[in-house]
C-alpha cells in the first residue's frame, strides 16, 4: 500500500466519520423523514460515501456513534470543514441550517454560541468579509 493510499483511506474515514455524525444527528428525533433523507444523501455524494456504505450507516446508525471532542480547537476545525462541504454547491438552505445547528450543539457549543459562530461562519462563507477581517487575514502568519 503506498502513502497516498494511506492518506485516501484516512481522508474516506474521516470523511465516512462526518457522514455517520450527521446521520445520528438527523436521526436523534427518530425516524429520519424525506427532508432528511434527501439532504444525507446529498451530503454522502459530497463526501464520496458509496451506496454500500450510505445503506450500512443508515440502517445501523448506532455502530458510527457521535464523536464527540474535546479541544475548541478540533471544534473549530470540524465546523469548518462542515462549512467547506456545505458551500461546495456555493450555498446554504434551511435543511443544511437546521442540521449544522445540530452538529454545532452536538459538538459541545451552547445554543448561543452556536448560533453566533454559524451565523459569522455564514457572513464569511457568502464573502461578507469587511476591510478589518480582510486586512487581519491577510497579515495573518
Amino acid at each position: 500500500m503506498s502513502f497516498t493510499d494511506l492518506f485516501e483511506s484516512g481522508a474516506h474515514r474521516r470523511n465516512l466519520g462526518h457522514f455517520a455524525s450527521l446521520v445520528n444527528i438527523a436521526a436523534v428525533d427518530g425516524r429520519l423523514n424525506e427532508n432528511e433523507e434527501r439532504l444525507l444523501k446529498r451530503f454522502a455524494r459530497k463526501l464520496d460515501i458509496t451506496d454500500a456504505e450510505y445503506n450500512e450507516v443508515l440502517k445501523s446508525p448506532e455502530k458510527y456513534p457521535f464523536q464527540a471532542v474535546n479541544s475548541a480547537d478540533e471544534r473549530l476545525e470540524r465546523m469548518l470543514e462542515f462549512f467547506k462541504l456545505i458551500y461546495i454547491d456555493h450555498g446554504i438552505d434551511e435543511e443544511e441550517l437546521e442540521l449544522i445547528e445540530r452538529y454545532a450543539i452536538g459538538l459541545g457549543y451552547p445554543h448561543d454560541q452556536a448560533m453566533k459562530l454559524i451565523n459569522r461562519s455564514i457572513q464569511i462563507f457568502n464573502g461578507g468579509l469587511d476591510i478589518d477581517d480582510y486586512r487581519y487575514l491577510l497579515n495573518r502568519k
